[in-house]
């Protein structure tokens, strides 16, 4: 008799889950959209980056080296030029992930039979695909030398590689990790705490005493969103006392300009929240709905693959996703100092994505009182 009640209740279950429209779209739509993000955008490869080389040499093997480099299927591009200037520029801006600098006299040692000198130089702020990139760099690198004079003759190294590591010369894993996480958990806490707000309302009974409450309908809005703005700005500061107390992070630059863009990165992360609680009409909806965007946004985000790895097809999604911006100023005001127009150039799509999601939050929100 037991196995007969259990079996009945297994059975009720299942049908109380799947006589729900939503609830069958909850199963069957989020595991497809994270099996596509996961495989395409969780990899570990490092492709499609963009390269600078420094050339002061114009000699046949260097020439030979910029050959074969144009050659990896590795790069997407290999910009030319000899003003070192131009190098400073593009790793600061983050056009290209290295760099690779040839000496005057590369050519000349290596008829010479001398070591040649090269360096290489890396965008510290993006420490794993930095040093991945160094991996393919050496390996043609050393492909190219084994075929010098020096090389054959196994008489030494043919080539001296120096590789220099930007905004983070020690490679330290906090330096990378922690200012992701104050841009991480900010959306985390702000988009739980708001997609349970509207949800809880309806859930345990007050949503309609709110509605007759002397309260306009842009007033509740506000009433909903600040209190997660308010948290997610205490997050924010806790993480960077944290950064730069415990974890020795360097601040470069402006904590001015850091706590202007987290607002309309909250803003935005507010709206999307807002915007999943007036779809939902339980806690566990909101909940759900919350996390089939976090997980994607995490991951098409930049914070733990660069967004040049993915696919063309995948990368313009990239572009509606506000973690993806405020990652971009949290490690430049903390590795370097990011300047104002750049930051400017990361914050207004933010402020884009706030109004847009806002103003459906608004939306669906009156729509469902009617």
């Amino acid at each position: 008799m037991g196995l007969v009640r259990l079996k009945a209740l297994i059975i009720k279950e299942l049908l109380a889950i799947l006589r729900d429209p939503r609830s069958r779209v909850i199963l069957v739509v989020p595991p497809i959209l994270q099996l596509l993000v996961f495989s395409f955008a969780a990899t570990l490869e490092v492709k499609n980056v963009d390269i600078l080389m420094l050339n002061r040499d114009n000699g046949a093997w260097s020439q030979e080296l910029i050959r074969r480099v144009e050659g990896s299927p590795t790069f997407r591009s290999v910009r030319l030029t000899q003003d070192p200037a131009e190098l400073r520029m593009a790793i600061d801006r983050q056009d290209v992930i290295a760099a690779v600098e040839l000496s005057p006299s590369f050519s000349r040692d290596i008829e010479a039979r001398r070591p040649a000198d090269l360096g290489i130089i890396l965008d510290g702020r993006k420490s794993n695909a930095s040093q991945i990139v160094a991996g393919y760099l050496n390996e043609i690198i050393a492909g190219l030398a084994a075929e010098t004079g020096l090389g054959k003759a196994g008489g030494g190294r043919a080539i001296d590689v120096v590789v220099r590591n930007w905004f983070n010369s020690n490679l330290t894993f906090q330096w990378f990790m922690v200012p992701n996480l104050v841009a991480a958990i900010a959306l985390l806490i702000g988009l739980i705490v708001t997609a349970l707000s509207i949800a809880r309302e309806r859930e345990v009974g007050t949503f309609d005493q709110l509605m007759v409450s002397p309260l306009r309908t842009h007033e509740i809005l506000w009433g909903k969103l600040l209190p997660p703005i308010l948290i997610g700005t205490f997050h924010i500061t806790v993480y960077t006392l944290a950064a730069l107390l415990v974890f020795g992070v360097p601040l470069r630059g402006s904590l001015l300009m850091l706590y202007g863009s987290a607002i309309f990165y909250l803003l935005a992360v507010a709206g999307i929240g807002l915007f999943i609680s007036a779809l939902s009409t339980t806690q566990q909806q909101a909940i759900l709905g919350a996390f089939l965007f976090l997980v994607p946004a995490m991951l098409l985000s930049g914070f733990a693959t660069p967004i040049e790895n993915m696919p063309p097809w995948l990368q313009p999604i990239t572009l509606i996703n506000p973690l993806r911006y405020f990652l971009v100023i949290v490690k430049g005001v903390f590795l370097r100092d990011l300047p104002f127009d750049a930051v400017l150039a990361n914050t207004w799509p933010m402020a884009v994505i706030a109004a847009v999601s806002l103003a459906l939050a608004s939306w669906l929100f009156r729509r469902r009182l009617e």
